[in-house]
């Protein structure tokens, strides 16, 4: 399994400081440069997968704020290439709508951006941050980030309370 991460617009150095801050090295790992490219062209993510070669196998795309918009769409196109989603995750993707024939799980910084987002495609289990915290701080400091755990099923809604980054750690292990 490969992990794609589609940043937002800032600092490439911010996209270290997340995976630090996650506690996960996996053994594959490609990071869109986008500092170089628009970070909402899924046509760009795509043409950078081409380019590094990676073969079709399994993907999980992590994304951040615009990055969500071109991965969803690159995901799209992995698909289509007959690669195979395992999972996709929008961090802080607010306002972007998310589906797709593949488990979708979003992060929100606060809980009216974790309601709101749902409108638009809630997926399955979410995260959001309580109290709230900066949109970019979600990104940055995953492992300060303390929220809540919504998994929605039969018997309703259940929250547990979890940080950000150990939500993304469950979600990487169970798609590991």
């Amino acid at each position: 399994m490969t992990i794609i991460i589609c940043p937002g617009i800032h600092s490439p150095e911010l996209n270290q400081e997340f995976l630090e801050q996650l506690q996960w090295q996996p053994a594959n790992l490609l990071i869109f440069p986008a500092q170089d490219y628009p970070a909402y062209s899924a046509i760009h993510i795509l043409q950078f997968l081409r380019q590094s070669r990676l073969p079709l196998s399994p993907v999980v795309f992590i994304s951040f704020s615009a990055g969500a918009v071109g991965a969803i769409g690159a995901a799209w196109g992995w698909q289509m290439w007959g690669g195979t989603v395992k999972a996709f995750i929008a961090v802080d993707g607010w306002g972007v709508p998310l589906g797709g024939n593949f488990p979708i799980h979003r992060l929100s910084h606060d809980y009216f951006t974790h309601w709101s987002s749902a409108l638009l495609g809630a997926g399955e289990d979410s995260f959001y941050a309580d109290p709230p915290v900066d949109h970019l701080d979600l990104w940055r400091q995953p492992s300060n980030v303390d929220g809540w755990r919504v998994s929605v099923g039969v018997t309703g809604e259940q929250r547990q309370p979890l940080t950000a980054a150990g939500f993304l750690r469950h979600l990487l292990q169970h798609y590991a």
